[in-house]
């Protein structure tokens, strides 16, 4: 018997640990107003420590597709992307292969993606153990993490129409 080839490494869901999603909403340099942010992260508390769950990560998002480090990926122009984005009932929902993430989101965020039909989602390879669920959350402490040269090179980035139970 043969079989073939694949390019998947083995993906294990538990070795993410803690697994968060935040969103929040900004200036773009395009001036067409706000742009909504999707940032999702590991806690890096999986049975592998920060390395082990960095590596979980990394293997998740070549799977599905997802370049690390590489150009945004346009998936308001790919219906069959792997990933996509759910926006009801004032929360976002993004469904991968293996997983399911969601946040409550603000009255701005909602704004934002209602006008540009998308949001810019981020998912980060380095775990961010201070961006804790139920841990007070201050513009500095994102700002540092979301806005880190070094995370950004190393994160996957993609466009993700919004879509609703509606549409």
């Amino acid at each position: 018997m043969t079989s073939t080839p694949t390019d998947k490494r083995p993906f294990h869901p538990a070795e993410l640990g803690t697994l968060a999603v935040m969103a929040w909403s900004g200036e773009h340099p395009d001036e067409r107003g706000d742009l909504a942010f999707l940032l999702a992260y590991a806690l890096g508390d999986g049975p592998g420590g920060a390395e082990g769950t960095s590596a979980a990560v990394r293997t998740l998002l070549e799977n599905t597709r997802l370049p690390v480090g590489g150009p945004v990926v346009d998936a308001t122009t790919r219906p069959s992307f792997p990933v996509s984005l759910l926006v009801e009932a004032g929360q976002a929902v993004v469904n991968m292969p293996h997983l399911n993430a969601q946040c409550l989101v603000p009255p701005e965020w909602l704004a934002a993606v209602r006008e540009r039909g998308h949001a810019y989602f981020i998912f980060a390879t380095r775990p961010w153990p201070e961006g804790s669920p139920g841990v007070e959350m201050t513009q500095a402490t994102l700002s540092a993490f979301a806005g880190d040269e070094e995370m950004l090179a190393g994160a996957a980035h993609c466009l993700l129409p919004a879509r609703s139970l509606r549409t």
